[in-house]
């Protein structure tokens, strides 16, 4: 198995055990599996080119995910989806914020 195929069912991995398990699926340590998941698609998954779009869509679902949708009470099923996406993309938004750090710093020599 290359890196690109890991990276694309680290993603699709993530998705699912964040769907499954907001829907009231068991899964021991889920946590610590999507901030594991989320560091692989944020090392491996997201290029330089991809990088804006995703910090943007990721500080989206997070605020989106902390802000309004645990005050809403008609929608109890999305909001455990919700906060383990957070989970999920904040691991690998955290990555990919690094690695643009690195990049801006390297061009700034």
């Amino acid at each position: 198995m290359n890196i690109i195929t890991l990276s694309r069912w680290a993603f699709i991995l993530g998705l699912i055990l964040s769907i499954i398990a907001g829907l009231g699926g068991r899964i021991p340590a889920l946590t610590t599996i999507l901030l594991f998941l989320g560091l692989i698609v944020g090392f491996l998954n997201i290029s330089e080119k991809e990088s804006t779009p995703f910090l943007v869509a990721v500080t989206a679902l997070i605020v989106t995910g902390l802000a309004g949708l645990n005050t809403i009470n008609y929608i109890d099923w999305l909001i455990p989806i919700l906060n383990n996406l957070v989970v999920f993309s904040a691991a690998a938004g955290l990555v990919v914020a690094i690695k643009q750090i690195v990049v801006m710093a390297r061009k700034a020599d």
